[in-house]
């Protein structure tokens, strides 16, 4: 599609597209049985559809060996370009070795079927602990995306990639709008500057609050939850996504808002991964990225607002999008709103807000979360998908 002006760049200037046409995918369909065959992982898997959609704009394939060490250590890519989590297809020394530099190897999605093809560049090894230290600031195999790391294989296999098919989401597929289309709905719309809003979390009060401060000073809202791989105990997709429904529905304006799944995996790599976070917004046509309270964190590995702090260490005019910081929220018993530190006169006991762990134990308990802290349809949505998933266990 070609870029329009009244847009905001893709990073990097251009949107990638590495989507086969009808030709190419018979042709690599026909050479499906001698291809040397690899099958990925949940995580690994998404991180090929959005590389061919051009969510990973201007990444063409899993990163090369400069380019890889050069975000690890610098949060650039080899030709300075800002970009702060490594995209990577890592195996094992066995799977490696009888892969050959300069060959085509089939991609096979976690249940086994041919979805894409790597043109291996480069196979190389790398350093576990350094990207641990580095892009998760710490080595503990305690932190998800620490674990992944070293669970995984120690060779890399690089190269530019091809997807064979876009397949509809098995479960929203309503919801899957790739960045091409998300730029055509904010053209039609005449959005000029648009706020992204990533989650993994079901929505509460605080998020609505925020949300609404920043559709303030913009033409629309993408909110675009996260239905890749995340950790175990996380609400089920399927449920968050129910309840944005329900929220939209009652409490939202609906010609300024627009809802779609981001197809990624979780990182939880905390202060760098809200900087990818932006990074995959700007190239869906977002000019504006909330960041809040302990963005893409996990546990105590990261400060509180670090995930802001983050932003400062690059020029505005590089990243190419605009972080909009907001304190933590809760509900102010004393102006009786919805505020932060910044608007409300209140004392600490005078504030209510829960953290995501407080309130599935209240949901486990049959509690309902308060209305201050939740809307009373989303608590009863949470109530009855706890219920079902607690049965089922």
């Amino acid at each position: 599609m070609t870029q329009q002006r009244d847009l905001i760049p893709p990073h990097g200037g251009h949107l990638i597209d590495r989507l086969v046409n009808a030709a190419q995918k018979q042709e690599f369909l026909g050479q499906a049985e001698t291809l040397p065959r690899l099958q990925m992982d949940e995580r690994t898997f998404s991180d090929l559809v959005m590389i061919a959609i051009g969510g990973f704009s201007p990444l063409v394939g899993f990163m090369e060996q400069k380019d890889y060490e050069s975000v690890v250590t610098d949060m650039r890519l080899a030709n300075g370009l800002p970009w702060s989590v490594p995209i990577t297809l890592s195996v094992s020394e066995e799977v490696a070795e009888p892969l050959k530099e300069g060959s085509w190897v089939r991609l096979d999605d976690p249940f086994g079927r041919f979805v894409g093809v790597l043109e291996l560049t480069q196979k190389y090894r790398y350093n576990k602990a350094l990207e641990a230290v580095n892009v998760y600031r710490t080595e503990d195999e305690k932190h998800p995306g620490v674990k992944v790391i070293y669970d995984q294989g120690p060779i890399n296999l690089a190269g530019p990639v091809w997807l064979l098919e876009r397949d509809p989401h098995p479960l929203f597929p309503k919801y899957q709008i790739d960045p091409a289309k998300s730029r055509e709905m904010f053209r039609d719309k005449g959005w000029k500057t648009v706020v992204g809003f990533q989650t993994r979390n079901p929505i509460h009060r605080a998020h609505e609050y925020i949300q609404k401060c920043a559709l303030e000073t913009v033409d629309g809202l993408f909110l675009h939850p996260l239905v890749g791989a995340t950790k175990a105990d996380d609400i089920p997709a399927d449920v968050r996504m129910r309840c944005y429904e329900i929220l939209l529905e009652k409490y939202y304006p609906r010609d300024r808002v627009i809802l779609a799944i981001n197809p990624a995996a979780m990182r939880y790599a905390g202060p760098r991964e809200a900087i990818f976070h932006a990074l995959v917004r700007k190239n869906y046509g977002c000019t504006h990225f909330i960041v809040g309270r302990d963005h893409a964190g996990v546990g105590d590995y990261y400060g509180t607002y670090d995930a802001q702090h983050i932003f400062d260490e690059f020029d505005p005019d590089e990243l190419g999008i605009a972080p909009m910081k907001f304190e933590h929220a809760f509900y102010c018993k004393v102006t009786k709103g919805m505020a932060t530190t910044k608007t409300s006169p209140s004392q600490p006991e005078e504030r209510i807000h829960l953290s995501g762990t407080k309130v599935r134990e209240l949901l486990r308990q049959g509690e309902l979360p308060p209305p201050e802290f939740s809307r009373p349809e989303v608590a009863a949505e949470l109530a009855r998908a706890m219920r079902v998933s607690v049965e089922s266990y």
